[in-house]
C-alpha cells in the first residue's frame, strides 16, 4: 500500500506565496519522477510541476518564474513553492509519483487526494 499525503494548500492574496508539499508513504522500493498537477471545474486536470529522482525540473508555461518545484529523496517528499500567485493559479492541487513497490515490479502512478489552493484578488 502506498500513500501520497499533501499538505500546506489554503488561501492567499494575489501576489502572495504558498509553498504545498506531499510525502509518500509506505511499501515503496523506488520512486522516479514526483510531480504536481492541478484541476478546476469543468476542466482537465494539468501538469504543473515535475521533478525526476535525478532533479531534472520541467514546469508548466504558467508557473514558469513563479514556482520552483523540489524533492528530498531521504524523506520521500516532493515540494512546490509557488510565488507571485495569481487569481488563475486557484485549483486543487494534487500530487504524483511513479512508484515501484519492488526490485521486480513495474513502475505505476499514484495520487495525493488533492489539496486545495485559493488565490483571491
Amino acid at each position: 500500500q502506498v500513500q501520497l499525503v499533501e499538505s500546506g494548500g489554503g488561501s492567499v492574496q494575489a501576489g502572495g506565496s504558498l509553498r504545498v508539499s506531499c510525502a509518500a508513504s509506505g511499501n515503496i522500493f523506488r520512486i522516479n519522477t514526483m510531480g504536481w498537477y492541478r484541476q478546476v471545474p469543468g476542466k482537465q486536470r494539468e501538469l504543473v510541476s515535475d521533478i525526476s529522482s535525478s532533479g531534472s525540473t520541467n514546469y508548466a508555461d504558467s508557473v514558469k518564474g513563479r514556482a520552483t518545484i523540489s524533492r528530498d529523496n531521504a524523506k520521500n517528499t516532493v515540494y512546490l513553492q509557488m510565488n507571485s500567485l495569481k487569481p488563475e493559479d486557484t485549483a486543487v492541487y494534487y500530487c504524483n509519483a511513479q512508484i515501484r513497490t519492488s526490485g521486480v515490479g513495474g513502475w505505476y502512478d499514484y495520487w495525493g487526494h488533492g489539496t486545495q489552493v485559493t488565490v483571491s484578488s
